[in-house]
């Protein structure tokens, strides 16, 4: 059964992700980890989000869980800063600019009826061959979409047609997440709050 994560478990988590950020990015390591006890051994799929001023800057995450949920933000707070294939790498400077979204998945429910989604608490996985695309279930909010925008938005994530949806030969699968911020928290660095950023 999967635990739910406490106000303390995300504070904890989100300075992982920012300290992993920083020490990478600055010296080119990693940080040590918490024991791998209670939430934070257990293996679950998460994303790390990076914005700069509002302003998407890296998103990395991986869908199932491979290794124990502490390591996981680590490594997908490393990767995000330095490895998402859209942006360039975060620089130092730009460390006092960021801030940081953690989604920690459920584990991925196959369907075929598409009353299923709720829009704003599900993601959607859509496979067809070898293509594949996500999107968390805060993007579906973020833009307003309805059930259909959504799917039609996952099909053109993962290089597909729009309507690929429709198609029988097209697997989607769901999840929820528990989504969280640095600003939700209370960890937005008093840096940015000044100067009306």
């Amino acid at each position: 059964m999967e635990k739910n994560l406490t106000a303390e478990d995300k504070s904890v988590l989100l300075k992982l992700a920012r300290d992993a950020i920083v020490k990478f990015v600055t010296e080119g390591k990693r940080i040590g980890l918490p024991p791998a006890e209670g939430i934070f051994g257990e293996m679950r799929g998460a994303f790390v989000t990076i914005h700069k001023r509002g302003m998407l800057r890296g998103c990395i995450g991986n869908m199932v869980g491979i290794r124990p949920l502490a390591e996981t933000i680590r490594e997908m707070a490393i990767a995000a800063a330095t490895g998402d294939p859209r942006f360039n790498r975060l620089s130092e400077r730009e460390i006092p600019d960021i801030d940081i979204e953690i989604s920690v998945l459920s584990t991925l429910k196959r369907i075929s009826d598409l009353s299923e989604i709720v829009v704003g608490e599900h993601g959607i996985l859509m496979k067809r061959g070898y293509s594949q695309g996500v999107l968390l279930p805060q993007v579906a909010t973020e833009f307003g979409w309805n059930r259909e925008e959504f799917l039609e938005n996952t099909c053109y994530k993962a290089g597909l047609p729009g309507d690929a949806w429709r198609d029988p030969e097209t697997d989607i699968e769901i999840f929820s997440a528990d989504v969280f911020g640095e600003k939700e928290q209370g960890l937005w660095p008093e840096t940015r709050e000044n100067d009306g950023a």
